[in-house]
């Protein structure tokens, strides 16, 4: 047909989600998604493909400080109530995350929206 360009490979989608503490967007697989279980309790999920409701974080220490320390900020995204057994293993695993500044040191990245 006359007038059509052929056209190269379709781009990958990428998915993106937004971390509920910084609100920076950012593709799924670079952030950190908690689950909240069938049975209510609130746990990491590394594999990003758990069932239940779900929410994200940067890998970043700095945004967990936040998400724990701010009242509610996690119940409200999870739409439930943060159990202190689940808020001391999210406190153990963020304490194995590194620094804002380390994560853009190492990235390279700029916190700039």
């Amino acid at each position: 047909m006359a007038g059509r360009q052929t056209k190269g490979p379709r781009p990958k989608h990428i998915p993106q989600r937004t971390c509920i503490a910084c609100r920076r967007s950012d593709a799924k697989r670079t952030l950190i998604r908690l689950v909240r279980t069938p049975e209510g309790r609130v746990e990491v999920d590394p594999t990003g493909k758990r069932a239940g409701r779900g929410a994200y974080l940067c890998a970043s220490r700095s945004c967990w400080e936040l998400a724990l320390k701010r009242q509610g900020m996690l119940g409200r995204a999870l739409r439930t109530e943060l159990l202190p057994a689940d808020r001391v293993a999210l406190e153990q695993y963020a304490r194995q995350l590194p620094d804002h500044d380390n994560v853009i040191a190492t990235t390279g990245e700029s916190t700039a929206p």
